[in-house]
């Protein structure tokens, strides 16, 4: 059963993010959580569990793209090769939105990157409590759109995700709606942008 964990929007408690951060770290667990485009599936990077739980819950296959929701800029180039048209229109567009892929580094478990591109998305959220876990946990989380694959929509209320997701996530942290529409994808992987999917995100600036 998971555990259900009430926050603050605009500022979430300490103490809760501590706890929550704490399991993802200790118990390798799973927990859905809000960004700023909708809730989100998410793990430690180096989960052993969580890729294969996030792939179960969603029905995807080996060459969909993980994205590592990172705390900064500064976590984000740890990750991804950025040239310098990259680095800048990334950071101008992060926090926000967006999910860039771009071609990983070695940081990057090889098992997460796409298998024949070598490829990871990476994103900066601009949620107070999507940032405040992120930065809690010192390092990116493995994450994925919570989108199940007999909705048409992402869910958007806490309850609902337990409800749901009761017996196949480890914690589910409600901080209110977050809407259902997801990052814009833009993919930068042959060095120059290609918006891949529309979403919350303005693409025109790309």
């Amino acid at each position: 059963m998971a555990r259900y964990v009430d926050v603050h929007p605009q500022d979430p408690q300490p103490r809760t993010i501590a706890q929550v951060a704490a399991m993802l770290r200790d118990q390798d667990a799973l927990v859905a959580y809000p960004t700023d485009s909708c809730y989100a599936l998410g793990a430690r990077l180096g989960s052993p569990t969580g890729p294969e739980r996030i792939r179960r819950i969603r029905h995807l296959g080996d060459r969909h793209h993980f994205t590592l929701v990172c705390a900064d800029f500064a976590q984000l180039g740890q990750f991804v090769i950025l040239d310098n048209s990259a680095f800048r229109a990334i950071k101008a567009a992060t926090p926000g939105a967006y999910t860039f892929i771009l071609p990983a580094t070695k940081e990057v478990p090889r098992r997460l990157a796409h298998p024949k591109k070598k490829t990871v998305g990476v994103r900066i959220p601009d949620h107070p409590v999507a940032m405040a876990l992120v930065r809690e946990l010192g390092e990116p989380l493995l994450s994925s759109t919570l989108l199940l694959p007999d909705h048409e929509e992402p869910l958007t209320e806490g309850w609902a995700i337990k409800e749901e997701l009761d017996h196949v996530v480890d914690v589910v942290v409600d901080a209110g709606d977050c809407g259902t529409e997801p990052t814009t994808v833009v993919d930068w992987s042959d060095g120059y942008p290609v918006v891949v999917r529309e979403g919350a995100g303005d693409p025109n600036r790309f």
